[in-house]
């Protein structure tokens, strides 16, 4: 058995986490043999939640647990860590502008960043999901100037398998069948799946998606529309957030880092920009396909872009780069 990792998720009282948590525990996100640490952190009021999920984690009995704790302690939270999953944020309520919501996460993530860049392991991996993701994890980053930039990512994975199970559906094959899908961008309506590089496994051999759909408006409208707009119509559906399928897709983004992925394929992730090919400006966190090798990703570079993506994906890099400029006018006076 190789030595104990720490791994702190954060809004552990939360729907997400408490479908995240088992697939942590159980080996499936850092491997069969990895024993773990799991740190648990939520805001005071929802202790008595967090002594409840701590309880079912020791009832659990998972071989690879060596130790759960559970804080509202961001001092003891974030102590010497190797990853990082902050799924806690403050909530769009009814009625709240964009402005808001970002104001209030601007100084969740400014204390998550410099409590990270205080306690934390320096090659610590850090994951944010919680919304607006992409710009959380700059402001995280922004306040954690020594850790590198590169190991702060955010979450579009869950549109990345939106994306593929989509297709998959369309065509009638598994989502396994379908890979290398991209999400360009934020991780809000304007994001971009694009799927001119996608391949899909038919009768035995990969083809375009776009050949293979001969369907060139359904991609280029509803396709784009349903995953840009799944996230609320699940809300609607289920009355509550996506907490399943968002857990899902958080380990398959921190197996990717660890583990790598696989020949051949990418995934979309949202990452630095600085240095892409793209014509994306830099220091924004902004989703780009990427492959990643020994726990560091690289941009999937020389994809050629077609005019139609090209105004998606600026349209989304002015989204963000708007969000910025708002949240670091927070960020400075928070």
């Amino acid at each position: 058995m190789s030595e104990p990792i720490r791994v702190l998720v954060t809004g552990a009282a939360g729907q997400i986490a408490y479908s995240l948590l088992y697939s942590i525990g159980n080996g499936s996100v850092f491997g069969k043999d990895q024993p773990i640490i799991l740190v648990l952190l939520d805001i005071t009021p929802m202790m008595g939640v967090l002594d409840g999920v701590l309880m079912e984690l020791q009832d659990c009995a998972l071989p690879l647990l060596k130790d759960v704790i559970a804080t509202d302690k961001e001092e003891v939270a974030f102590k010497d860590l190797d990853v990082a999953v902050l799924v806690g944020s403050m909530p769009r309520r009814e009625g709240m502008e964009r402005k808001d919501l970002l104001k209030a996460n601007v100084k969740i993530f400014k204390s998550q960043g410099a409590a990270l860049e205080k306690y934390a392991k320096k090659s610590v991996k850090v994951i944010v999901v919680g919304n607006p993701a992409n710009t959380n994890c700059l402001t995280a980053s922004k306040s954690a100037p020594s850790i590198p930039k590169e190991n702060f990512s955010c979450l579009t994975r869950l549109d990345h398998n939106r994306a593929k199970s989509q297709i998959a559906l369309k065509l009638g094959v598994t989502a396994d069948d379908v890979k290398n899908v991209i999400i360009w961008g934020n991780h809000s309506s304007t994001q971009y799946p694009d799927v001119n590089h996608a391949k899909v496994k038919l009768h035995g051999k990969e083809v375009g998606v776009y050949e293979a759909l001969k369907d060139d408006s359904w991609l280029k409208g509803e396709f784009i529309m349903t995953v840009q707009q799944r996230g609320a119509a699940v809300i609607k559906a289920r009355k509550l957030s996506s907490a399943m399928s968002a857990a899902k897709a958080i380990g398959d983004h921190i197996r990717d880092i660890w583990f790598g992925t696989p020949e051949g394929e990418f995934v979309s992730m949202g990452v630095i920009s600085d240095g892409n090919s793209y014509g994306i400006p830099d220091d924004l966190l902004y989703s780009f396909p990427v492959i990643i090798k020994n726990k560091t990703w690289k941009f999937v570079e020389g994809l050629p872009i077609n005019d139609f993506s090209r105004e998606k994906m600026d349209l989304t890099a002015k989204e963000l780069t708007e969000e910025k400029e708002t949240a670091f006018e927070f960020l400075s006076s928070a």
